[in-house]
């Protein structure tokens, strides 16, 4: 017994089977495209990290040079600054 014979069309079925492949080529070229295009901006954009955190790190080398600075200044100014001996200390 034959249940659910059907007659198979070879040259039918080879064409959907090649147009299905150049679809999925297609697609993947597609794909790799947009990856390839993703890689590039996400090269620039680490590029552009490095670059904020050079700046980063060279703005808090400065912010604590003038810390230094300030403290001594301040420290300068204590030491010139002349004292009552007669005033108690607090």
């Amino acid at each position: 017994m034959w249940y659910g014979t059907r007659r198979i069309n070879v040259r039918r079925s080879w064409e959907l089977a090649k147009r299905i492949h150049a679809d999925v080529v297609e697609e993947r070229n597609a794909l790799q495209q947009q990856m390839n295009e993703l890689l590039d901006e996400l090269a620039s954009l680490r590029d552009e990290m490095r670059a904020l955190k050079v700046a980063v790190l060279a703005r808090q080398n400065a912010e604590q040079v003038v810390a230094e600075l300030r403290r001594q200044r301040d420290i300068e100014r204590a030491q010139a600054a002349n004292r009552d001996p007669a005033l108690p200390l607090q």
